[in-house]
């Protein structure tokens, strides 16, 4: 997208549109484009957050070039992360077949609500029924400071964090931790986290009362809360659960995650 010289936009109805990029998040893989035109449709914006496993979906898109294609069906998992895709994951898991070229087209629900941006699949090039797509909660969010900023800016706490093992445990000697949530490893000196009295072996379990079930949760969590903005962040502290509120530095760097194990 940043290299492109020209960027163009075909509709249904056969009208070719210039478009502008307005801003792009390489870590979602979203960009915000802006046409010029009359007599559109706007898709209405669903929720992410209301979606369950086994729920019907949509997937419109142009696979190998054919033009306009839909295919069906369901929600196979939540929450998918790990693959190793885009720097904050937090993907739709399908089995609406998704092929090349698909990419950025819409996951709709059965309603017409757009609920996710097709983005990646699963095999060696071809659709085997486990595609994913960035929810449309996230890409919301980017939209919306992009329009504001022409960039995304995401907040940051100024903790080291990493999942619960037993290592961690061990080397931080937390007493009965919790089955879930990120173990603050090191508190930055200064940081938003320091002043709200966080501390290095604290587990969060929830942010603005969202569980966090591992790391990854967290990260996609700030991810969606733009710099400057307050967080409740819930944490477990010799076995009781606490509540810190604090506003969110603005910085362009996530938390560090570190390895199960190391102490940095």
């Amino acid at each position: 997208m940043r290299n492109a010289d020209n960027i163009s936009i075909t509709l249904t109805d056969d009208r070719r549109l210039d478009a502008k990029v307005v801003g792009d998040d390489p870590e979602t893989d979203i960009a915000l484009l802006k046409v010029d035109a009359n007599n559109l449709t706007a898709v209405p914006l669903g929720s992410s957050t209301s979606l369950k496993v086994g729920d019907f979906v949509v997937a419109v898109g142009n696979p190998f070039g054919l033009g306009q294609t839909v295919t069906s069906g369901v929600v196979s998992a939540l929450g998918r992360g790990g693959l190793n895709i885009e720097g904050y994951e937090d993907f739709i898991q399908t089995d609406a077949s998704i092929n090349p070229g698909n990419s950025g087209g819409a996951l709709l629900d059965l309603s017409g609500r757009l609920i996710g941006i097709n983005t990646a699949i699963l095999g060696p090039g071809g659709n085997i029924g486990i595609d994913f797509a960035v929810s449309v909660d996230m890409a919301r969010a980017v939209m919306e400071q992009i329009i504001q900023f022409g960039e995304v800016r995401r907040g940051r706490l100024g903790v080291e964090v990493a999942d619960i093992t037993p290592a961690v445990v061990d080397e931080l000697r937390i007493n009965r931790p919790p089955a879930r949530g990120s173990v603050i490893m090191g508190v930055e000196s200064g940081s938003r986290a320091e002043r709200a009295g966080l501390r290095r072996g604290d587990v969060i379990t929830r942010v603005n009362g969202n569980e966090v079930r591992e790391t990854r949760d967290l990260r996609n969590r700030l991810a969606l809360i733009r710099a400057g903005e307050n967080v409740e962040i819930t944490y477990v502290r010799d076995n009781r659960s606490q509540t810190a509120r604090l506003e969110l530095a603005a910085d362009l760097t996530p938390p560090r995650i570190t390895p199960a194990g190391n102490n940095r």
